[in-house]
């Protein structure tokens, strides 16, 4: 590119576009230094792009049950771990390990999850209790 004008309104572009897709991937949010583990049930697990979800409903005090929102990664990426879409199903009784939202929401990033047949998939880091 010979013209400078064009070369730096490429470069803005470029930059641009770069900040945008880094900022989708973020995990701000959520407290890397942080784990939780939750044992509830499966409402609904989300098979799908760009993040796959897992609902899960928590037992907490008295009869108050709250719902969760577990970000995971897309579909591709589970897959390449051994994950399929009926993995997890309604009803399914589970343990999943998380990193917390920093606001203290009821959601986080997945870390584990041990399911009903008592196999864990997920982090390697991170000891589960069956």
């Amino acid at each position: 590119m010979k013209n400078p004008i064009t070369k730096a309104a490429l470069l803005v572009c470029l930059a641009i576009t770069a900040a945008s897709g880094q900022a989708h991937h973020s995990f701000a949010m959520f407290d890397q230094e942080k784990v939780i583990t939750l044992h509830g049930t499966v409402k609904e697990f989300q098979w799908a792009n760009p993040h796959s979800w897992i609902q899960v409903m928590v037992p907490g005090e008295g009869a108050k049950v709250t719902e969760w929102s577990v970000e995971m990664s897309g579909p591709g990426g589970l897959a390449r771990k051994g994950w399929k879409p009926r993995t997890l199903k309604q009803g399914d009784k589970v343990t999943i390990v998380i990193h917390p939202l920093r606001d203290g929401g009821p959601g986080g990033s997945f870390v584990s999850v041990v399911l009903p047949s008592g196999e864990t998939m997920g982090g390697d880091q991170f000891r589960v209790a069956k």
